[in-house]
């Protein structure tokens, strides 16, 4: 391999040394001319493909004392010809060249496609053999190299390849494996962190693979500390092997075997034991024994198995607890994996207590819910945490709901509940939403908000916000939680309720007036939070139905707004802004409503003036524009900052377009209600200014 590498360097610096040869032949200098031709030909017989082998087997002048080239009567001109048609000549050569390497890639390919990575390996090998600087061959042996368990040559191909091609991320990332594989950590990390050096983007997959390094030589410590604490006897840890020959005995009672698993869970009070009991092959030796295998799939349920059972998931529990590596091969049993999710609905207390234990210990971090999400019925799993919260035991509901919880953050989870979400999900949800009562209402609360981390994916909310059921229940809810006060569950409903109706659906548009009407009571709630939403609620589902605007508008909606307006919630003041444009801009009735209240419009003008959120300013001059359809309201703007506000926001430099354009649409209608304003637009060069910067906006003054 060595050889390979000074190859390679050899080459490059032979094309070094010819292009400081054409420079020598062209010089004015007569004696470096006459020294650059006597040495070329030497160069032309040596020069070979790059990359080749150190054994010349193309000799173009068998013998240099008779140069075939008579170059030093040749001109420089004579012998640049001859270096051209020599370079073409290899030009046509290489081609050729790598056409067949390229072909034996390809066949490669498809070998290792096959999982037959040593006939894969072979060919990367034949077509390095035709082209010896092809970079993807390097990087695609070194990955075969690594399915055959041969790290020390897939390192030396990444090593090539980088040769080729110093920012190759596959080469980084083979090596990065190869070093890890070698338990060379160090080396692994550093090629891992290159790659993010290289190319940023890549930081989220990196981060992966330095946590895969991480674990490992986590695992690697914690196996080295154990077998040093228990060759000294220090501690519970010895223990552990001697208890796990006693309970290895066969044909002993379901209590023997119970006995003995809850000594087993208090001899583990460190990760030395916990670590000694994976390597004494502890999970093999209960999942084996046919007493609990029998406890484990329910075949028996007298109270002694049940216990047996209880105790088992205990012990799973306490060995699992903060160790990567025994959570992994916990679930490397099928008959823990179907166990676990089954349990979760045992009519046995302890049972359930303790398997809802289990699951919350994997849910707790990242590691462990990549492990269960990859290994578990993910749709059962779902649907027997439902289930579970619909039982009384207010502990277990926490629980399950946390675990829920938990598990919504990660993006495999919600999509392998997509196509199940109706049966897993929505039904028991909404079931659950029809019967609040004091008892669940807290329980409830997280769940709407694990329901709300769910429909962070986009399918999830798309199902959710065109499912009638869930509309319906939303409606009896938000009555039933209104009437009895029950303001935690009211808060977090109304937050999930503004996420689903920002997507257009015709089931929120039929439910729409219902729904606007709970609001529009909660409205006068005394809670500023529960205000908010309910104007937030507004804002999202009145642009879906003009039904919907004119209740809430006949319901005195537009005096509301306009008093939330005047507070300073800047939440609050987006959606009140939103609602009032979009009753404004449906309603004749809404407009006189706003202009009766407030003559010159002194609100929006303060939000023109002050807000720096473009949302909020947008829809300000938007509502303007949509209130100076009625008669006479120009003239009631004489003599404000109105018109230099509106050109301040057109000729601005928003982020958001729509805000300019809104601006602009206003002055125009302005110009239009009260011609006097036209004398203030030109005095502030206004005329130039929109013609200047609102080249896509059409507006008539």
């Amino acid at each position: 391999m060595m050889d390979k590498l000074e190859d390679m360097e050899s080459f490059l610096k032979n094309v070094d040394n010819i292009s400081e040869l054409v420079k020598d032949l062209k010089s004015s200098d007569v004696e470096v001319q006459q020294k650059a031709i006597k040495t070329a030909d030497c160069y032309i017989a040596a020069l070979d493909e790059p990359c080749r082998t150190k054994v010349n087997k193309t000799t173009i002048n068998t013998d240099p004392l008779q140069p075939s080239l008579d170059l030093q009567n040749d001109s420089p001109e004579t012998f640049m010809k001859i270096m051209e048609r020599d370079a073409e000549d290899r030009r046509v050569r290489r081609n050729e060249k790598a056409k067949k390497a390229t072909e034996f890639k390809d066949k490669g390919n498809e070998a290792y496609a096959q999982k037959d990575y040593e006939t894969a390996m072979k060919y990367y090998s034949d077509g390095l053999a035709e082209l010896r600087d092809m970079q993807p061959l390097y990087t695609n042996r070194a990955q075969a190299y690594i399915k055959l368990g041969r790290y020390k040559e897939a390192i030396s191909d990444c090593e090539l390849a980088l040769k080729c091609n110093e920012r190759c991320i596959k080469a980084y990332l083979h090596m990065g494996k190869a070093n890890r594989a070698l338990k060379k950590y160090k080396e692994s990390r550093n090629c891992f962190q290159k790659i993010v050096e290289i190319d940023p983007l890549m930081e989220k997959m990196v981060k992966e693979y330095l946590d895969q390094v991480n674990l490992e030589e986590g695992r690697e410590n914690q196996e080295m500390n154990a077998r040093q604490e228990f060759d000294k006897g220090e501690g519970n840890g010895p223990r552990v092997p001697q208890l796990l020959e006693k309970f290895s005995r066969p044909g002993q009672i379901p209590l023997y075997y119970s006995g003995g698993l809850e000594i087993l869970a208090q001899a583990v009070t460190d990760c030395t034991a916990q670590t000694l009991f994976r390597l004494n092959n502890g999970f093999s030796v209960i999942s084996s024994n046919d007493t609990v295998r029998s406890c484990l799939l329910q075949e028996t349920k007298d109270p002694d198995s049940q216990e047996l059972c209880a105790s088992a998931l205990k012990l799973w529990r306490v060995i699992c607890c903060g160790n990567d590596e025994n959570q992994k091969m916990l679930m490397t049993f099928p008959l823990n994996r179907q166990s676990i999710v089954h349990l979760i609905t045992s009519e046995h207390v302890a049972v359930h207590k303790e398997c809802l234990a289990l699951l919350c210990v994997y849910s707790r971090m990242p590691h462990g819910r990549h492990l269960a999400i990859d290994n578990l019925n993910v749709p059962m799993l779902v649907k027997n945490l439902m289930a579970c919260i619909s039982k009384p035991e207010q502990q277990q509901q926490n629980t399950a709901v946390d675990i829920l919880q938990n598990f919504a953050a990660e993006n495999k989870f919600c999509i392998q509940l997509r196509d199940v979400l109706t049966n897993s999900v929505i039904v028991p949800f909404t079931k659950l939403l029809r019967n609040i009562s004091k008892t669940n209402r807290h329980v409830l609360a997280s769940l709407i908000s694990a329901i709300g981390c769910l429909a962070r994916d986009d399918v999830i909310c798309h199902s959710l916000a065109h499912d009638p059921e869930c509309w319906k229940t939303f409606v009896v809810a938000i009555r039933q939680c209104s009437a009895c006060e029950y303001k935690e569950l009211i808060y977090p409903m109304l937050g999930l309720i503004i996420n689903l109706s920002a997507i257009t659906s015709p089931i929120i548009q039929e439910h729409a007036v219902s729904l606007c009407n709970c609001c529009l009571g909660l409205l006068r709630d005394s809670d500023g939070g529960v205000i908010t939403r309910a104007t937030g609620v507004l804002s999202t589902v009145l642009p879906q139905s003009p039904e919907a605007v004119q209740h809430v508008v006949e319901g005195g909606a537009i005096r509301t707004m306009r008093l939330i307006l005047k507070g300073t919630g800047q939440t609050a003041t987006k959606y009140a802004i939103k609602t009032l444009t979009v009753c404004t801009a449906a309603s004749q009735l809404a407009r006189e409503e706003l202009v009766k209240s407030d003559k010159k419009l002194s609100i929006l003008c303060h939000l023109l003036a002050s807000s720096r959120d473009e949302m909020v300013s947008g829809n300000a001059a938007l509502c303007l524009a949509h209130c100076l359809e009625l008669e006479g309201i120009g003239s009631t703007l004489l003599g404000t900052d109105i018109v230099l506000l509106l050109l301040r926001h057109a000729a601005g430099d928003a982020k958001r377009t729509s805000v300019q354009q809104n601006a602009a649409i206003a002055l125009g209608k302005l110009c239009r209600s009260e011609p006097r304003h036209k004398n203030k637009l030109r005095e502030l060069h206004g005329f130039e200014i929109l013609h200047s910067c609102m080249k896509l906006t059409t507006w008539t003054p």
